[in-house]
């Protein structure tokens, strides 16, 4: 399924020290060699997205590309360490996607990633969890400078929809 590309094309995270100013998130995307894709539809009875106020809470984003699931099973049986900081970062892709279409378009409207909440089907053994989400997290950071840096919480879980290996729901402060 291309994960060593995937890998490669993840593997561009420098500088945690990054600030942006207003105007760079397009540019530190395009920086980066992120290509945004269209937003996914529910797979069932919910909203991609709620704004209210100034907050943007995501719904849980799964590691979808060209309309699959591109890691599919449990860490550690059949999905690599690796491939899950990946599925991580691929995550976070497509919650920046749906990000984009809750702020009309313009992602310089972010001010701030409150918080990830990420989810990694594993056997009961495996405790590796928070390494696989430091694959979002790095890439918060990495798109948006200090701004991305944020709370968070990890779960292993037993399964995912669609056996998606991974999957990242998130909170943003928008102006």
């Amino acid at each position: 399924m291309g994960h060593a590309n995937a890998a490669a094309r993840f593997a561009w995270w420098g500088s945690n020290e990054d600030i942006l100013m207003a105007g760079q998130v397009a540019a530190r995307l395009a920086e980066l060699g992120i290509v945004l894709p269209v937003p996914a539809a529910p797979v069932a009875n919910y909203v991609p997205y709620v704004v209210t106020g100034n907050l943007v809470v995501i719904s849980g984003q799964i590691p979808m590309r060209d309309g699959k699931v591109a890691y599919t099973g449990k860490i550690g049986e059949g999905v690599s360490v690796e491939d899950a900081v990946a599925a991580a970062k691929l995550c976070f892709v497509n919650l920046l996607a749906q990000l984009q279409a809750a702020c009309g378009g313009d992602l310089e409207r972010v001010q701030r990633v409150v918080r990830l909440g990420g989810f990694i089907a594993a056997p009961p053994s495996f405790t590796g969890h928070a390494g696989i989400m430091n694959g979002a997290s790095d890439m918060a950071v990495a798109v948006f400078g200090d701004r991305g840096r944020h709370a968070r919480s990890t779960i292993g879980v037993p399964s995912l929809p669609m056996d998606a290996a991974v999957e990242v729901e998130g909170m943003f402060q928008i102006g």
